[in-house]
């Protein structure tokens, strides 16, 4: 795997118009610069234990481990973090990066809403200037989150192109960083698009492994015997698995939202379903048509309802070293419910995800073996659509 040129394997690389070049290879030059300096780093710790309210807390959830029987279930509870998801780290870095560029304005692209709260946040607290693209289908499903983002005094601009969803942000958003590269700097939500954003995005995520293999340590002595996250873009996936991908004996797991079924076209499961394609700055895996169109792709997570999958995800899938499996919304709802019921906790629809394979998972196992599950976000936001779902309609 060759980082150096943002390569994993056959995927990653700059897939990108020439006109959106010099702001890649400036952040590209910027980011090697402080990726390793002292001072950008001590800043972002700070920021991390100060205002983020790291490191999140690693929960033994007895009573969900007694109800399925077999193995011992932690949750990665990122959904503390402020803001209400894993979204903040990445942000946060990538804020602090840009103010020590000199740039005086954040644009964001947002599915779910999170990681656009998270960068109008960012860019309260720094006092720079945000600008969020949120597809129009989402900005109906999250209107909480809409409110959120322009509280913190960011614009939400609604896209209507396409399936008016989190692909077309993305496009929006890099269009509009073409437009505007002096002053501006493109907080990408995810381990995707042209390098050096996968593996920018992922050093940032990152602290969500180093943590859990030193709450690991802590609490049991050992590593865990499999990590679950659910996988959109994959930047709370890639966080989690980052410090176990040289040890070999910890299982990886991603989770792919299949929508209404991987044998239907009503899906967003990339690796089941995807095939090798370049696609906003990126070769990777994509959900295509037969003519090798970006298909539209669905999910009733407005977090994973992306038709892609960052490329380091789509190399650890080529070597075998991470499995991606696919889970349907009606999983994902019941799963929802179940962690809500049984612990407590409400977990985001997208973490849901992650929750019903760790259901399925845990009682194969044995009791001595251990499950850690990222709660990568908070389900307050989707309790509405939930309910919408189970045909009860509420008040947002």
């Amino acid at each position: 795997m060759s980082e150096k040129r943002g390569r994993f394997g056959v995927h990653g690389g700059q897939y990108i118009p020439e006109t959106l070049m010099n702001a890649v290879i400036e952040l590209e030059k910027a980011y090697e610069h402080y990726r390793n300096d002292p001072e950008f780093n001590r800043e972002l710790m700070e920021l991390f234990h100060e205002y983020a309210n790291r490191p999140s807390r690693l929960y033994y959830a007895e009573k969900l481990t007694r109800t399925l029987g077999g193995a011992k279930i932690y949750l990665k509870r990122e959904d503390l973090n402020h803001t209400g998801s894993h979204k903040i780290n990445n942000v946060l870095g990538q804020a602090l990066l840009a103010k020590k560029m000199g740039k005086t304005r954040l644009i964001a692209e947002t599915g779910a809403g999170q990681h656009g709260v998270a960068t109008a946040t960012a860019a309260a607290l720094m006092d720079m200037e945000c600008v969020v693209f949120m597809g129009e289908e989402d900005t109906k499903r999250q209107a909480l989150n809409v409110y959120r983002m322009k509280l913190l005094g960011a614009e939400v601009v609604p896209v209507t192109t396409g399936t008016a969803t989190l692909k077309d942000a993305v496009s929006e958003a890099l269009r509009e960083w073409t437009a505007r590269i002096e002053d501006t700097h493109y907080c990408l939500g995810s381990v995707m698009g042209p390098h050096p954003f996968p593996m920018m995005v992922r050093d940032f995520q990152a602290v969500i492994s180093r943590e859990i293999k030193e709450e690991m340590k802590q609490k049991e002595g050992r590593l865990p015997d499999a990590v679950i996250a659910c996988v959109g873009g994959g930047s709370n996936a890639m966080g989690s698995f980052y410090h176990f991908i040289e040890e070999e004996e910890v299982r990886l797991i991603g989770c792919e939202a299949a929508g209404r079924g991987t044998n239907t076209f009503e899906t967003a499961a990339t690796i089941s379903t995807g095939k090798l394609g370049i696609f906003h700055g990126m070769k990777s895996y994509f959900c295509q048509d037969k003519y090798g169109q970006i298909a539209p792709v669905y999910s009733i997570s407005a977090g994973l309802d992306y038709p892609g999958i960052g490329p380091e995800h789509a190399y650890l899938h080529d070597t075998g070293r991470a499995e991606y499996v696919p889970v349907t919304d009606e999983e994902a709802v019941e799963a929802f419910e179940f962690l809500s019921k049984t612990e407590g906790i409400i977990p985001a629809i997208e973490s849901a995800h992650a929750i019903a394979y760790a259901m399925k998972l845990a009682p194969t196992m044995g009791k001595d073996q251990i499950i850690v599950v990222t709660v990568s976000g908070r389900g307050d936001k989707d309790c509405a659509a939930i309910a919408r779902y189970r045909g009860e309609d509420i008040y947002e």
